[in-house]
């Protein structure tokens, strides 16, 4: 069982998401504390689209949940959702927009059942529109929001984000929406139906990229390591590897170039400018270049760090979760699986003095507690045997 006391402990949330952008949605409610039911379809032999349930990704994304097996597509599967429903807060889907008006968990059916009800609906494109009953994919959103044309080395041709950030923002920006909506029940007593989308995260998330275009009209291209506007910024070789240096404003650079023993650069007229700096930037980057390939990455990194200068190593995901930094925030948490032993997930990147998150339950077994939720419903042994027996779970 999660602790009690926890923020969201007093929720309910029902989860009828696949994939990834939904799960993520979920995965933020069930760590602080919601008592989620994860709503799966009984199992058919094959695989889901959420990978291999014993998988590293399917593990990740559904811990802190029970599992409970419905067939929505009968009747019985949709008296049995709706009971759930009347009792519930939250119901979370990322169906197709016109899936859940087929299974009935549309916003205008659940509300007569519960006007507290909360509705998180997650689509590729929004609930309507051109596109609006279009399969969404990360990817898909990547392109379409932009995000590919700003990403990679110029003249390489569109590169897609090394994560499925389109996904991963769309699911965030769920669990926000959750929260305002569950912060606005509050006041007005009444739920609401809360959308997002891939696309919408995406655009969202080109934040400066996109105010440039919108307020000055210009179409930022890709830049590769290098940053848009605060040069120098990018990667450099040492002799052992390769290392990131950021430098902001024209303090910065003074202090990084007599640090480097560059001291020639502050006043020389190519770089003595902002503006200067990103035009010139290839000279200005092999020049440092030449230095940083003259020492180690960590006598370069600790230096520049002392004179407050930001450095960094480049890591793989090895290093990353072998930094004493990434350890000492606990990046990694430790999950019991009843059937594959111990073994680590991602921690929440969030920390609350009083009441932190938890990761402690592992991800159930398709339909480990069918029969007991069931059971708190009020139906008998020989009902729930029935279901089982017809397929309804």
């Amino acid at each position: 069982m999660l602790p009690p006391g926890m923020p969201l402990s007093r929720f309910k949330v029902l989860d009828l998401t696949r994939v990834r952008a939904g799960p993520t949605c979920v995965r933020q409610l069930a760590d602080w504390g919601a008592d989620v039911i994860k709503i799966e379809a009984p199992p058919d032999g094959k695989e889901g689209l959420g990978g291999a349930r014993d998988g590293f990704d399917f593990q990740n994304l559904h811990r802190n949940k029970r599992s409970l097996t419905l067939n929505l597509k009968t009747e019985e599967g949709r008296e049995i959702f709706y009971k759930l429903v009347a009792d519930a807060d939250v119901v979370v889907e990322n169906y197709r927009p016109d899936v859940k008006n087929r299974l009935g968990a549309d916003y205008e059916t659940l509300s007569k059942i519960n006007e507290r009800i909360i509705l998180v609906s997650i689509s590729g494109f929004g609930q309507d529109g051109p596109y609006g009953n279009r399969a969404g994919f990360d990817q898909i959103a990547q392109g379409m929001g932009g995000l590919m044309s700003i990403t990679g080395a110029p003249d390489q041709g569109p590169m897609r984000v090394g994560i499925p950030v389109a996904d991963l923002c769309a699911g965030m920006f769920a669990a926000q929406g959750t929260m305002l909506a569950l912060l606005e029940r509050e006041a007005s007593g009444k739920g609401q139906w809360v959308r997002t989308s891939l696309l919408e995260a995406m655009v969202q998330m080109l934040d400066f990229q996109a105010a440039r275009y919108l307020k000055d009209g210009e179409v930022p291209g890709q830049a590769g390591n290098d940053h848009p506007t605060n040069i120098p910024t990018g990667v450099f070789q040492t002799t052992d590897g390769h290392i990131n240096i950021a430098v902001a404003g024209g303090v910065m650079y003074e202090r990084f170039c007599r640090a480097m023993g560059l001291d020639d650069l502050i006043e020389d007229d190519r770089f003595a400018t902002g503006e200067g700096r990103s035009k010139n930037r290839v000279e200005m980057n092999a020049l440092i270049s030449e230095v940083t390939k003259t020492n180690t990455s960590e006598h370069w990194i600790t230096m520049l760090n002392k004179a407050g200068c930001p450095s960094g190593p480049i890591n793989s995901m090895d290093g990353v979760f072998d930094d004493p930094q990434v350890k000492h925030l606990e990046m990694a948490v430790s999950v019991d699986h009843p059937r594959m032993g111990k073994f680590n997930v991602v921690n929440q990147a969030i920390k609350m003095s009083r009441t932190p998150s938890s990761v402690c339950l592992a991800t159930p077994e398709q339909g480990e507690h069918t029969d007991s939720v069931l059971t708190d419903l009020g139906y008998d042994h020989e009902t729930i045997a029935s279901f089982h027996e017809s397929g309804v779970v």
